[in-house]
């Protein structure tokens, strides 16, 4: 009988702990490389108004074909800008800083902004190493839960020019698993 209860129990303790783990269709991204998709768990618990604005700008298609425009080897590679120049942005409105002191790690994916703490808009990058000191700066609002093997595999730029990347690798396509098809 005892025996029948722990197996009974290990069962929905392992059910449970596969639905805790499941993936939410409406807060997880899935980011198409040449190099195959990389799927970012976003964190609205952490910038919900940031995850809110990521999401409405998937949902139109802006970061489909959108390039990774700097990428610094042992760091981050950054997207999101329309011009690929690293000054663009969406029309939609620049955000208020959302900081927490969730610590920023290998995969994290938080918001580019200028000087300014409420400037983000579009941009974004995805960690590589060394994003640690970024922590309680930048906003970050995902992270990366498989694919990090295609995020490596994204073009780097040249150190000489803070990783500014000539003839960069893009975002092929970006869904929302809820909309993916």
């Amino acid at each position: 009988m005892l025996r029948s209860t722990l197996v009974a129990f290990a069962i929905l303790a392992s059910s449970s702990l596969a639905q805790a783990q499941a993936p939410d269709p409406n807060n997880t991204l899935v980011l198409e490389t040449k190099d195959g998709p990389v799927t970012i768990r976003l964190r609205p618990d952490l910038a919900p108004k940031h995850v809110a604005q990521i999401k409405a700008l998937t949902k139109k298609g802006f970061y489909d074909g959108i390039v990774f425009h700097r990428v610094i080897d042992g760091f981050m590679a950054q997207t999101g800008d329309p011009t690929g120049t690293g000054t663009g942005k969406s029309d939609l409105p620049n955000l208020p800083a959302e900081f927490t002191q969730t610590p920023y790690k290998v995969g994290s994916v938080g918001m580019a902004r200028s000087a300014s703490p409420d400037s983000a808009n579009s941009q974004f990058f995805i960690c590589f190493e060394g994003c640690a000191p970024l922590t309680g700066q930048y906003t970050l609002f995902g992270e990366v839960v498989s694919g990090m093997d295609a995020v490596r595999k994204i073009k780097k730029g040249a150190a000489t020019a803070n990783g500014q990347v000539s003839n960069p690798d893009k975002i092929v396509r970006m869904r929302l698993l809820a909309d993916a098809r």
